[in-house]
């Protein structure tokens, strides 16, 4: 077994962090969904298999585990699969949802070892909900980020992204919302992946951040600057926490990235924007292969990770 303390690239950025799309099923239909830059499948990892790429990347020095989808409470599993990941004592271990079966399972999933969830959340208006997911589902998030609170979930982050035309006139809202609910607001920055089929979609509804950060900037009563997440700042307004995610053409996103993904085939991810450079890692794990060379698999992939964006 490789002993290390922390594994970094050949860019001397350190792996902090594995983020694990556990399926690509969701049962709501976003028309922005990038799928967390993942190519369309049917396959999935069963739970003994997810457990044994998470102890690796333990042995390696990964310290936070994030499980996302698709949606990832979609699988019936999901408590089943926190619970295995929380017996190898990681520092955090969190989901990303759309929040419609969050109150269903947030206190088996805190009784199972998760400490915290980011819940996608666009907008406050049912009938702007509706367009965006093609479902009518929002009182069930609401209540679902509610009792997410309630179980003791910590933080509960409100991922918004922001679309010119759309929910632009909605960020105070959302922002008023979350202070009052103890959330913190994140405000995203439409991603631009090959995943989109629309070449236009950027231009249609990428919203200029800037003006809004020099607003928040002028109210803040504390601004932090949040190292290894590209960056990023955060802003205490009044009671509230709110911060601007801003991936697009950010050297910034590349140079502080301490993350590596799994696909839901099981395929090591080293670059959230591409696709090929996959590196297949289940296919090992159910050939038997020994946990050295499965480590050694793991490795490649990382000394394979370079900037997409570069000065």
């Amino acid at each position: 077994m490789i002993n290390l303390d922390k594994v970094k690239d050949t860019y001397n950025r350190p792996i902090i962090s594995l983020r694990i799309s556990i399926t690509n099923r969701c049962n709501i239909q976003c028309f922005y969904c990038h799928h967390d830059g993942m190519l369309a499948t049917n396959e999935e990892m069963t739970p003994e298999e997810i457990f044994k790429i998470v102890k690796i990347a333990k042995n390696l020095g990964v310290e936070k585990i994030r499980l996302s989808g698709g949606e990832p409470l979609v699988r019936s599993d999901i408590v089943e699969i926190v619970n295995k990941i929380n017996t190898l004592n990681f520092k955090d271990i969190s989901i990303t949802t759309n929040g419609i079966f969050l109150g269903k399972y947030a206190e088996d999933l805190v009784s199972a070892g998760l400490k915290r969830v980011n819940v996608s959340l666009d907008t406050l208006k049912p009938e702007t909900y509706q367009c965006l997911t093609k479902k009518d589902y929002l009182n069930n998030v609401k209540e679902g980020i509610l009792k997410a609170v309630d179980a003791g979930l910590y933080p509960v982050k409100i991922n918004m992204v922001v679309m010119k035309g759309i929910n632009d006139t909605e960020i105070h809202d959302m922002f008023g919302f979350c202070k009052d609910n103890g959330l913190i607001l994140q405000l995203i920055e439409i991603l631009e992946t090959d995943n989109c089929e629309d070449n236009d979609f950027n231009e249609k509804f990428h919203y200029d951040m800037t003006p809004l950060e020099q607003e928040f900037e002028s109210l803040a009563s504390e601004v932090r600057v949040r190292e290894f997440m590209q960056d990023r700042k955060k802003y205490y307004i009044d009671g509230g926490e709110v911060e601007i995610v801003r991936p697009i053409d950010n050297t910034k996103f590349c140079e502080n990235c301490t993350r590596l993904r799994i696909t839901p085939e099981g395929k090591i991810k080293p670059c959230l924007l591409r696709n090929d450079n996959l590196v297949d890692l289940v296919g090992h794990i159910r050939a038997g292969e020994s946990e050295e060379n499965l480590e050694k698999i793991f490795l490649e992939a990382i000394y394979s990770r370079e900037p997409y964006y570069s000065d």
